[in-house]
């Protein structure tokens, strides 16, 4: 999947991934990363969603990156917001009320921009790469966050036979292959989402399951000094 692939998505308006409502997996389980107030937070491969908004509404800062200048236009646009606009290197910067994204590649993106990040919120992310890319998204990403960064990450499964992606099925036993070395993970909410999802089921879906990890830091106790 190239960059013209999301490009002719968002200028054709193909964009079922994006949800008008702030999504709820998010509103419940935010919490469990256990972020101060004021903290920044990263949104990878964001969009236009609103959950940023929401997470700006708990006393967050944020940072999120977006390959579509559509995307990023669309979000201030829609939500009334004036950004200032700066070059970074590879990166347009746009930003207004503590809300900073950044127009450009993920897979281009290094750890100057997410220094003071406390934790990351994907929930159209890692599901919106096909296989091969995944594996090379976990590792860019855990190179650029802090050690200390938690992430709450947001998974469907369904048979992959019975529809091409994105989004894409990602199993718990993929999710643990790629983030266990750095993380402990934890599952800790698993949902039935088929009957929520209508369009999908036209496409042939049978099943559909939404499950809610939390990734949090593996720590490994130390001697004490005698």
């Amino acid at each position: 999947m190239q960059a013209e692939f999301w490009h002719k998505r968002w200028e054709a308006k193909e964009i079922g991934f994006h949800q008008s409502q702030i999504n709820a997996h998010l509103q419940q389980f935010w919490h469990q990363l256990g972020l101060k107030t004021g903290t920044r937070v990263f949104v990878p491969l964001c969009g236009k969603s609103r959950d940023m908004l929401w997470l700006a509404g708990q006393g967050h800062s944020l940072v999120g990156v977006e390959l579509s200048p559509l995307a990023v236009a669309e979000f201030f646009q829609e939500n009334n917001l004036i950004p200032r606009l700066t070059q970074t290197g590879a990166f347009e910067r746009w930003e207004a009320d503590g809300i900073r994204l950044l127009c450009g590649d993920f897979f281009a993106l290094d750890g100057s921009e997410l220094t003071d990040v406390a934790g990351v919120y994907d929930r159209a992310s890692l599901i919106a790469l096909p296989p091969a890319m995944r594996k090379a998204y976990a590792r860019h990403l855990t190179a650029i966050l802090p050690p200390s960064a938690g992430v709450l990450l947001v998974t469907l499964e369904y048979p992959q036979t019975e529809m091409q992606g994105p989004p894409f099925s990602v199993s718990e036993a993929e999710i643990r292959d790629l983030y266990e070395t750095h993380y402990h993970v934890e599952l800790m909410f698993v949902h039935d989402a088929l009957a929520e999802y209508p369009r999908f089921q036209k496409r042939g879906l049978t099943r559909l399951t939404e499950k809610v990890y939390r990734l949090a830091v593996n720590t490994v106790a130390l001697p004490d000094t005698p």
